[in-house]
């Protein structure tokens, strides 16, 4: 059943991003072109040209991505202790493992690289903490290295301590973090006085902080959100126009909103 879910997931999203709509309507043009209907095949390139009008015009995307990266405020670490904390949760999703980096012997990291780097500062600000690195791949046919085994070639690259670290490297998708992590954050989480568990540390996007929270949450687990990865400012600018970012912008948009609404129907939200 999660497989289903998890191919249906990527599938939905795939079919709903703006951008992926201009093939359509570009075909459909060509195809009304050929039947001699020059009517709709003008029709068909405007909605095209105005599909590409929207993603471009960043404003549009960057009004729902601010509303979720704003959803989970920033925690200060300022005013918490290491004796605050039970540990560090790093979610996947920002590093490139699979088949080139077997082939090149470098690992690559996406746009998200504030996770990684996030995960690096408090490793070495608390090295006493445990800290779990979780992810397989989200690709629906990987290959090669886990993002798991990536991180840990990267924690060695970075000369830091592997005397806290775990690896989770089932999972594809964030329940799966979550459920796959939750027996290791049980067993190496530090206790507090009264034998509870203390909340850790969640290391992940800002954009995908809330649909995370909410299904630790739920599954009984006590985090402290540490977002990173923000793409969006305090204020929009409302002349701004650029394809490659909108195109990212969605991207994010739309896996998030799928996601959510995804897991609110499915009870795991």
């Amino acid at each position: 059943m999660d497989t289903i879910f998890f191919i249906l997931s990527k599938a939905v999203q795939f079919f709903i991003e703006p951008l992926n709509w201009v093939i359509v309507f570009i075909v459909l043009s060509l195809l009304f072109l050929s039947l001699r209907k020059p009517d709709l095949c003008r029709r068909f390139l405007l909605l095209a040209l105005l599909d590409m009008l929207v993603v471009g015009w960043l404003p549009t995307s960057e009004l729902g991505l601010r509303g979720l990266e704003d959803a989970i405020p920033k925690t200060s670490l300022a005013n918490l202790s290491e004796g605050d904390i039970g540990g560090i949760i790093i979610l996947g999703g920002a590093i490139e493992g699979g088949q080139i980096s077997v082939d090149r012997g470098e690992i690559s990291i996406y746009s998200s690289a504030e996770r990684v780097t996030k995960a690096f500062e408090l490793i070495r600000i608390y090295p006493d903490l445990p800290y779990i690195f979780s992810g397989y791949s989200g690709r629906i046919n990987p290959k090669g290295l886990s993002e798991a085994d990536a991180f840990k070639q990267l924690i060695a690259e970075q000369g830091l301590s592997e005397k806290m670290a775990h690896y989770e490297n089932q999972s594809r998708n964030t329940y799966e973090n979550v459920r796959y992590m939750k027996p290791m954050i049980q067993e190496f989480g530090l206790k507090n006085e009264t034998g509870g568990s203390k909340p850790w540390l969640l290391i992940t996007s800002a954009s995908h902080m809330y649909r995370s929270a909410k299904i630790f949450e739920k599954q009984g687990i006590a985090v402290i959100p540490i977002p990173v990865d923000y793409q969006t400012a305090n204020h929009l600018n409302w002349t701004s126009f650029d394809l490659e970012d909108g195109i990212q912008n969605w991207n994010k948009l739309v896996h998030e909103v799928v996601g959510i609404l995804a897991y609110w129907i499915t009870g795991k939200i």
